[in-house]
């Protein structure tokens, strides 16, 4: 499979720069792949899809305020640091990318805060993922994390180049996001509301609930087109026994297992067993998904619309079939379909 074949052209103004009114009235576009039929619908019509028995598997990561803005020390240049994640919480030390990366060196001081009350030092400047950081800080972790995180903003992906706002920090994350860790929201779930939960639960539908802590290596170019060649970065994933239970027991009866977003598709490909059966799992994966691909525990996916070229695309291409897929993209820009993160819906059953 070739990088150029997930080409097209994406109009700027079709990329969202903020969330629907209400979270289950954004547009979701439904992709029959038995038929190749493709309907338009509202996303609260998700309901009408699905039955008594059948499972939607969520990835409950919570994403944290990741974003922070410093000075470097002596020049007092201004520094953005995307915090990744804790590497020692003893120590204070994070995995972090800055920019501009250029001007940070080993031993550098900065500083973050009004009144400049955080300090941290670099200490390795060679991680494949940017740079470490050690926080000085001297106080309880607790304290620590809670004025960190008051410094920190919404890490809304680049894309959306409006300024950061108060919602942001209610929106770029799922209703029933209780695992902190994740910088990048699970998208396809921000489209639940409470009331379309309580509406499937009433309906017998049920909710499985797996933990990605999803991070930036979905957003890094490809250079290759061979895909093949391509390594993903690895992502945290924590699968209990309550959400192997209700996976298999849904899958012995034929009922529809649906996968919400594409971290939770690359888990349960991850965790699959050699009987096509879910197990645990906690550790971490790199698994990249596209075509040829047989698909082993999932039926059915929610997503939004991704960017051209992206990983995220080909793992959709590669469970709805890449033409199909590719048309309806081309349906979804004529018809003005909202894409990426705070973007429209499509459901592939």
């Amino acid at each position: 499979m070739k990088l150029s074949k997930f080409k097209f052209v994406l109009p700027p103004e079709l990329i969202a720069m903020h969330p629907a009114h209400y979270r289950d009235e954004s547009r979701m576009m439904v992709i029959h792949r038995n038929t190749g039929k493709i309907e338009h619908r509202e996303f609260k019509n998700l309901i009408e899809y699905f039955d008594a028995g059948d499972v939607f598997v969520m990835n409950n990561t919570r994403v944290f305020p990741a974003r922070l803005y410093g000075n470097k020390e002596k020049t007092g240049a201004k520094i953005e640091v995307f915090l990744l994640r804790e590497l020692n919480e003893k120590m204070r030390l994070w995995d972090v990318l800055v920019d501009p990366a250029r001007k940070i060196r080993i031993g550098n001081k900065l500083y973050f805060g009004p009144d400049e009350s955080l300090v941290a030092e670099v200490i390795d400047n060679t991680t494949s993922r940017g740079r470490t950081l050690r926080f000085l800080y001297d106080g309880p972790h607790e304290e620590f994390k809670k004025l960190l995180y008051s410094l920190g903003e919404t890490p809304l992906p680049k894309y959306i180049t409006r300024p950061v706002e108060p919602e942001d920090a209610e929106r770029y994350q799922t209703i029933y996001a209780t695992e902190e860790g994740a910088v990048v929201a699970p998208a396809a779930g921000l489209h639940f509301s409470r009331e379309l939960m309580r509406r499937l639960e009433i309906k017998d539908c049920s909710f499985a609930y797996l933990t990605v802590h999803s991070g930036l290596g979905n957003y890094r170019e490809i250079d290759v087109e061979d895909l093949s060649k391509h390594k993903i970065d690895s992502e945290q994933i924590m699968i209990n026994a309550e959400v192997v239970a209700t996976v298999n027991s849904a899958i012995d009866a034929n009922h529809r297992v649906c996968a919400v977003g594409t971290s939770v598709m690359r888990a349960l490909e991850t965790a699959v067993s050699t009987d096509r059966h879910l197990k645990e799992y906690d550790g971490w994966t790199n698994k990249f998904i596209f075509a040829p691909y047989d698909f082993s525990v999932a039926n059915a996916m929610i997503t939004n619309f991704h960017m051209p070229l992206s990983t995220l695309l080909m793992m959709v291409a590669a469970f709805g079939g890449h033409e199909l897929i590719m048309d309806s993209y081309q349906v979804a820009i004529k018809e003005k379909y909202k894409f990426c993160a705070y973007g429209d819906a499509m459901l592939i059953i």
